[in-house]
């Protein structure tokens, strides 16, 4: 089977280019680096020509509010009506549990405009909603760095290895379209501010953590329900715990 994947030379994209070569499918790796742009729609039919299943892993360079709507938008406009004109019969997107709950935050009302496109486009569909990863920490911390000082929310998360969803997206890109949502989350629930706190501790990162209930999440206010899995949803459990995942990042 020929797989595309969108953004496969990133974290989660390398991970599954990886999983699905090992599997013996061709797979034709899509970025801006191998001359494939859904942007400028460069290179874009010559990748997709033959392809059974695109995958869409890709993500915004920018998180300012007009780059990223633009960003989803253009590329999900211009990926679709690609893969409509090259017969494909699945296309997968990697979205966010919580989108439509975050929809304050400009990143997460262009998620949602692209998962809109994906529903309104009549191509056969999955979308795995993943809650924030391990390796996301980072990003966390330094959002919302102000000074020496960690401002978080002390909502509730869930988060998940990057592994744990290779995994499930390669389960997603051999497996039928759902037509649908499929939401998969790490095995254990944390406070935010807590989460991150563990995670500068076992960098040895001067920083400290204050919690703050008020405290946006990239723009977004947070209760205990945005961002883990929708009430009533059965999400498929990651293997990898996080505890045990940052010792290793500190051997």
């Amino acid at each position: 089977m020929k797989v595309v994947v969108i953004g496969g030379t990133g974290l989660i994209g390398s991970k599954l280019v990886a999983r699905l070569k090992a599997a013996g499918h061709e797979v034709v790796v899509g970025s801006p680096n191998t001359g494939v742009n859904t942007i400028t729609g460069e290179g874009l039919d010559a990748a997709l020509a033959g392809a059974t299943v695109v995958v869409d892993v890709a993500n915004s360079p920018s998180f300012a509010d007009e780059a990223v709507m633009n960003f989803f938008t253009t590329s999900g406009r211009n990926l679709l009506a690609a893969e409509a004109k090259a017969g494909v019969k699945h296309h997968i997107a990697l979205s966010v549990v919580g989108t439509e709950r975050l929809q304050a935050s400009g990143y997460f009302r262009a998620k949602q405009a692209q998962e809109d496109l994906i529903k309104a486009s009549g191509m056969p569909f999955t979308i795995v909603h993943s809650t924030q990863f391990f390796e996301f920490c980072a990003g966390i911390a330094q959002s919302s760095t102000e000074g020496d000082q960690v401002r978080l929310p002390t909502a509730m998360i869930q988060p998940i290895a990057s592994d744990d969803v290779a995994d499930a997206m390669f389960d997603a890109t051999v497996g039928q379209p759902l037509n649908g949502t499929q939401e998969i989350a790490g095995p254990d629930q944390f406070r935010l501010h807590e989460l991150v706190a563990m995670w500068l501790d076992a960098k040895r990162d001067p920083r400290h953590v204050k919690a703050d209930p008020a405290a946006p999440y990239f723009g977004a206010p947070l209760d205990d329900a945005t961002l883990v899995p929708s009430p009533g949803a059965t999400p498929r459990l990651g293997k990898v715990d996080f505890k045990g995942w940052l010792a290793t990042q500190t051997a």
